[in-house]
């Protein structure tokens, strides 16, 4: 199963990360690796070592697969855009992500769900598959038997992260609106070097 359904937040401090679409929680207590030995020093880490943690922190938060971030990086190659920003920028666009973005859910994990149970149209159509990617000008909302959810009031009420300028949010009506597509690694909402991922796939 490619879906990471572990503790979240000791996957976090392992890899010294906050990751928003993974966990709502933060390691800000315990900032050190898991283990009986995560307090002492960090080793220094190899060239392929930080490389993969950069993947493993693409593929946490994002709830990814091995397979499926191969063949994201093997289109993001072929764009005029830099490899790098045009990967986070295709992650950025799944459906999931953009609900969690919107507030609409806590995590990435819960905004799938959401997505999967089909509470979600797209341009007014049937939305139901958390990979589906959306593009500029492009019209999510909510179905009517499910605007008034506790688990989407509470979400917008208490959000993760700040929204995107990307996205124009209507919560109202709980909409949103695809303003424009993300752009540089800056769109991913936590620390990040994906040239690191460029360089992994690129062996």
């Amino acid at each position: 199963m490619s879906r990471y359904t572990g503790p979240r937040l000791k996957k976090m401090r392992a890899l010294g990360v906050d990751l928003p679409g993974l966990s709502r929680k933060r390691m800000e207590r315990r900032p050190y690796p898991p283990g009986q030995h995560g307090m002492n020093k960090r080793r220094r880490q190899s060239d392929f070592g930080r490389q993969l943690q950069e993947k493993q922190k693409l593929r946490m938060n994002y709830g990814v697969s091995e397979r499926q971030l191969r063949g994201l990086y093997a289109e993001a190659s072929l764009s005029k855009t830099p490899t790098g920003e045009k990967l986070v920028e295709l992650l950025e666009r799944r459906l999931d992500c953009i609900v969690f973005r919107a507030n609409f859910a806590p995590t990435i994990p819960a905004a799938r769900q959401l997505v999967n149970h089909r509470h979600f149209l797209l341009n007014g159509r049937k939305a139901d598959i958390a990979s589906m990617r959306v593009k500029t000008g492009d019209v999510i909302q909510l179905r009517d038997k499910s605007k008034e959810m506790q688990a989407i009031t509470d979400a917008l009420a208490s959000p993760s992260l700040g929204r995107p300028d990307w996205l124009e949010i209507n919560e109202a009506d709980r909409t949103i609106k695809i303003l424009d597509l993300p752009s540089g690694q800056e769109a991913a909402p936590f620390p990040l070097d994906v040239q690191l991922v460029v360089e992994l796939y690129s062996r």
